[in-house]
């Protein structure tokens, strides 16, 4: 059985979804420091121009080194209104704009007071309508006590999960050996960005890719799971 981990972010990217898709079980890192300036509070949407953030304003004053699952939104800004038009202006005229955007008009209607709560509310969201059904599990409720690899390998022994897919980025710091040692396999992700049929495209060589995963959505509605699998191609 193949378990995957990853920090909770705000409307992840594809490779985050093609992740989950290619495990059995998916672990919330909600139990490790948050990092700002990475996308645990931000993601990017296409624009005609380029792309943009939307960003999540945090309560970081006097609160160094939180957890994940500690951080709160500072609600003092209206960042509900900004973020629900920004997809209105640029994803409006999408094809399946419609299909989904009642669900975030529905979210820019609330007040969040967690970070965590907003973005796995969101993700798990895009998981039913990408129809992927991996089993979800937070850290904070594995209990883990080790650190780096040795905690990987831990929260792979309690799920009994018998191999770890890590992102690319793991091969600079994960120690190989100790999975070897545990008896646990070792993948990395292979994600190849799908290019798709994207507002603001003039040809194949303006795709944009690296936006979140409502931009596929927006854009391709139910042909999405496809696309991420790449079953279908479609430009």
């Amino acid at each position: 059985m193949i378990l995957s981990v990853h920090q909770p972010q705000y409307i992840p990217w594809l490779g985050y979804f093609d992740k989950i898709d290619k495990s059995d079980y998916f672990v919330f890192l909600d139990d490790v420091q948050y990092k700002p300036r990475e996308y645990q509070n931000r993601n990017k949407i296409r624009t005609k121009e380029g792309w943009m953030w939307l960003t999540l304003p945090i309560m970081s004053k006097g609160l160094n080194r939180q957890k994940i699952c500690d951080v709160k939104i500072d609600n003092d800004s209206n960042w509900q209104k900004k973020h629900c038009r920004s997809l209105k202006v640029w994803y409006g005229r999408a094809k399946f704009f419609k299909d989904y955007f009642s669900f975030f008009e529905d979210v820019y209607t609330k007040r969040w007071e967690k970070l965590i709560d907003l973005n796995i509310h969101i993700i798990k969201y895009i998981l039913k309508e990408l129809r992927i059904d991996t089993s979800l599990y937070y850290e904070s409720e594995i209990n883990t006590s080790s650190q780096g690899t040795d905690r990987i390998i831990e929260i792979c022994k309690k799920i009994k999960a018998d191999t770890y897919l890590s992102g690319v980025g793991g091969k600079d710091y994960l120690e190989e050996e100790k999975f070897i040692q545990e008896g646990i396999k070792l993948e990395y992700q292979n994600f190849v960005h799908p290019v798709y049929h994207q507002r603001y495209m003039e040809g194949k060589d303006s795709f944009l890719p690296y936006m979140s995963a409502i931009d596929l959505l927006f854009n391709e509605g139910k042909n999405s799971i496809d696309i991420l699998r790449g079953k279908r191609k479609h430009v």
